[in-house]
């Protein structure tokens, strides 16, 4: 009898701990969306995902609705967070705890970046910065954890982590190809500010949201997968 409440106990514990995960899923896509959609930049008519910045539609002053995704990132990132650390007590290895560590450090990083918006520059690069690079280690440890057999999740989610680990190691290290993507090859991270005129297809900006889009991807098939897991048992 106690055993069976134990289970009941852990099992509702670790439900939990997914529903914190799809909550801050949904308020980054919302606090995304709407700035997205109210977006009234100086100088530009509507928002282009091909040379603007997430940064940019958090900047105070450029952006009307700049508190809805700076919110939506502080708040829906440290959801995430939760997700993560409360994950960490059922865990069945003490490489999967390493995994999600990283990953509540990659989402702390984005929230950061609502916290201290561009208009913040050195923080906020800083933020910008510390997010791809945890981002992408905890793509490397969830493909080490799939290979090795030690994760609880599918295969086919290291596909995703595949694409994650791609889209922001190419935002991170593009540059030092010096292929003249931008000026005097400086990373993509301090280019957030590059003044109008933009190329039609800015690769700063492209890039930036192919590395979230695919990270909170990514995060979602992970957070069905252990939904899914938790109702069949």
């Amino acid at each position: 009898m106690i055993v069976n409440v134990e289970q009941i106990t852990t099992k509702g514990a670790s439900t939990l701990a997914v529903k914190f995960g799809f909550l801050g899923i949904y308020g980054l896509l919302v606090g995304i969306i709407i700035a997205v959609l109210g977006f009234d930049g100086p100088g530009v008519r509507g928002f282009n995902f091909l040379n603007h910045t997430l940064s940019e539609l958090g900047t105070y002053g450029d952006s009307s609705l700049a508190v809805v995704l700076n919110g939506g990132l502080f708040f829906g990132s440290l959801s995430v967070v939760l997700y993560c650390l409360s994950s960490l007590a059922h865990l069945r290895s003490p490489w999967e705890s390493c995994f999600f560590i990283c990953l509540a450090l990659t989402f702390l990083a984005l929230a950061s970046m609502g916290l201290f918006p561009l208009n913040v520059y050195h923080l906020h690069v800083f933020g910008l910065k510390c997010f791809f690079y945890l981002g992408s280690l905890s793509a490397i440890l969830h493909l080490c954890l799939i290979g090795f057999g030690q994760s609880q999740f599918s295969r086919w989610t290291g596909l995703l982590a595949l694409i994650v680990l791609c889209s922001m190691m190419t935002f991170l290290y593009a540059p030092q190809l010096q292929l003249g993507l931008t000026e005097g090859d400086r990373p993509f991270y301090q280019e957030m500010v590059m003044q109008l005129p933009r190329p039609r297809l800015w690769w700063p900006a492209l890039l930036e949201w192919i590395g979230l889009g695919s990270l909170l991807t990514w995060i979602s098939v992970l957070l069905f997968s252990q939904l899914r897991t938790k109702l069949r048992s």
